[in-house]
């Protein structure tokens, strides 16, 4: 019997990858430290509109924003407690009062210039403490 979605551990061993390769590729690469804090995804967001702007192809750039929304991720998942969850190959998050936000997604959304990877982490921060 297969179940539909898998808690962590298991549904968080890719993004939690993914995340730890971005910051790694950051400080190596670009010279950029990410903290895994709320305010580190004001950088983020900034290095989502730079490449943008430096119009790289989608198909360039995927493997990129999917670190980044996984970086996002594990900064709200630090700050509210909350887990990964997967099913079918998509990642997304639960943070406990149950709703469920996509920051892969939202980084991709960034990437195409209608999202934010910092509000996204700040709405989910609100949504929690209500």
């Amino acid at each position: 019997m297969t179940t539909f979605q898998e808690t962590r551990p298991n549904a968080a061993t890719k993004p939690v990858r993914w995340a730890a390769d971005t910051v790694a590729a950051m400080r190596e690469g670009a010279r950029l430290r990410l903290d895994y804090s709320a305010q580190s995804l004001w950088r983020v967001d900034r290095l989502i509109e730079e490449i943008r702007r430096e119009e790289a192809p989608y198909a360039a750039v995927d493997k990129t924003l999917r670190g980044f929304g996984a970086y996002a991720g594990e900064v709200v998942v630090r700050e509210t407690g909350a887990e990964w969850w997967s099913s079918g190959g998509e990642h997304w998050i639960r943070i406990p009062d149950g709703r469920l936000w996509d920051p892969i997604d939202e980084a991709r959304r960034c990437f195409h210039g209608d999202g934010s990877l910092r509000l996204l982490c700040r709405e989910a921060t609100v949504a929690k403490a209500r």
